[in-house]
């Protein structure tokens, strides 16, 4: 998501007259995109912003901005502990910082009486989440991401989303498949559908008139369903992508449409956090292990060759030994093929954070580790099905180190190394690979003749 609203935010700057610089000492205007979910994130950004300081003090004219979710949940803090900060922009506000930035020198234009420049706080959840883009170049690179929605309606006790994206506003499926086809008009061939639960896409979204349900033979509201099928008929556009799924939202109409669309991914991050109930309980996730077994198995029975990711939380307050010990059984037994593992961080604003951190760090540290390992054997065995079978690839670059080689990845998302004869001429392209070798993180080939 970030990197989708960097983008966003560089094709107005771009639009409006600027240019993009290496060197952050050539800059006229420096942003921070930033990230609340974890404190080191967070602390990161002060570092960095701190240490411009100086550089604020020799050219008074350069403007420093802090924007995304750390600019939403902490706008005060962050003007308290860094004075020189000129704009604090928030997640919903992020396409109009060209008008901010000018905004910003016109008043240090009209001199002090026009009062400080970071007054212009634009931290209000009220702005837009669907611009136009088409009148900005594309550069997204082959592989583009597309935010279908903003926001999360749930409420997790240890996520802070809800409090800095607020909550879900889904785009319509017109204006996403206009920005997708701008999207491929300009070089990208895969698309990464982005949400905090795209599977909700559509909720929010009114239910069609009779004339609308008359045209699109649709009575209810849209879902992701429905925006798969749509994308699946855009010319030059190769691999769907989806980030990130919630099981809550898995629904007998979203697997028939990934079997049914060859375009998209047979591949889905579902997060369980836990494989533990009092801990999924505690987290308020909204599901159990057996509902998510269930949810698991409807999506397997539509497309059986599904792989799955999952994100992990070890150490969450109140954790015990044996509540860890699901977690890892239940990764093995679904056979997560990626999976994330984070310790608990106590974040302010959520409620988790007003429980005890009861869980030693070191313990943490132990789990952390443990469930790793137990996620790479998981990983590698899964991998391994792949080893003397025929994939689809799709191409995405030469590889940095190594002659002949090029970096893709399969239908099934899985990362693959390939030998080519003309590795160039692959980029960009689908092709058939045979897979020889596999890791815990990824397989090996050869471009099948």
């Amino acid at each position: 998501m970030n990197k989708y609203d960097s983008l966003l935010v560089e094709g107005r700057f771009l639009k409006d007259g600027y240019r993009l610089t290496d060197e952050m000492e050539d800059a006229d205007v420096i942003l921070f995109n930033t990230c609340s979910v974890r404190d080191k994130a967070e602390e990161r950004v002060y570092s960095w912003v701190g240490a411009l300081r100086r550089a604020k003090e020799q050219r008074p004219d350069l403007v420093i901005g802090v924007m995304g979710c750390m600019a939403q949940r902490a706008e005060e803090e962050i003007l308290r502990r860094a004075a020189h900060v000129d704009i604090v922009c928030g997640t919903r506000r992020l396409q109009h910082l060209p008008a901010i930035v000018a905004e910003v020198r016109a008043r240090r234009a009209r001199g002090p009486e026009a009062g400080p420049a970071r007054g212009l706080l634009e931290t209000d959840m009220a702005g837009e989440v669907a611009v136009d883009r088409s009148s900005e170049p594309y550069g997204g690179g082959l592989v583009g991401h597309l935010a279908v929605m903003r926001g999360c309606d749930l409420n997790c006790t240890y996520c802070v989303v809800p409090r800095t994206r607020g909550r879900v506003r889904s785009r319509p499926i017109a204006d996403l498949l206009r920005e997708a086809r701008w999207m491929v008009a300009g070089g990208a061939r895969v698309i990464t559908l982005l949400g905090q639960t795209v599977n909700s896409y559509g909720e929010d979204l009114p239910k069609p008139g009779p004339e609308e349900a008359r045209l699109s033979g649709r009575q209810g509201r849209a879902g992701l369903a429905d925006l798969l099928r749509a994308l699946q008929e855009v010319d030059g556009l190769a691999r769907i992508r989806l980030i990130t799924l919630h099981p809550s939202y898995v629904t007998p109409a979203l697997a028939r449409a990934i079997a049914e669309c060859d375009k998209v991914d047979r591949f889905l991050p579902l997060p369980a956090q836990s494989g533990s109930d009092p801990v999924l309980r505690r987290m308020k996730r909204g599901y159990t292990t057996d509902l998510y077994r269930h949810r698991v198995g409807i999506l397997r029975d539509a497309v059986p060759d599904l792989e799955l990711g999952s994100d992990w939380i070890v150490g969450f307050p109140g954790e015990t030994a044996e509540d860890f010990a699901l977690s890892q059984r239940l990764l093995a037994e679904i056979g997560f093929v990626q999976s994330y593992v984070f310790q608990y961080s106590p974040r302010p604003g959520t409620r988790a954070f007003e429980v005890a951190d009861d869980v030693p760090l070191a313990q943490k540290k132990e789990r952390n580790q443990e469930l790793l390992r137990t996620a790479e054997r998981v990983a590698l065995g899964r991998m391994e099905r792949w080893i003397g079978r025929e994939v689809d690839v799709f191409v995405e670059e030469v590889a940095p180190h190594g002659d002949g080689l090029v970096r893709g990845r399969t239908l099934h998302n899985l990362p693959i190394l390939l030998r080519a004869d003309a590795p160039c001429d692959l980029v960009g392209r689908s092709v058939r690979a045979h897979v020889s070798e596999a890791s815990a993180f990824g397989l090996a080939g050869t471009t099948a003749v």
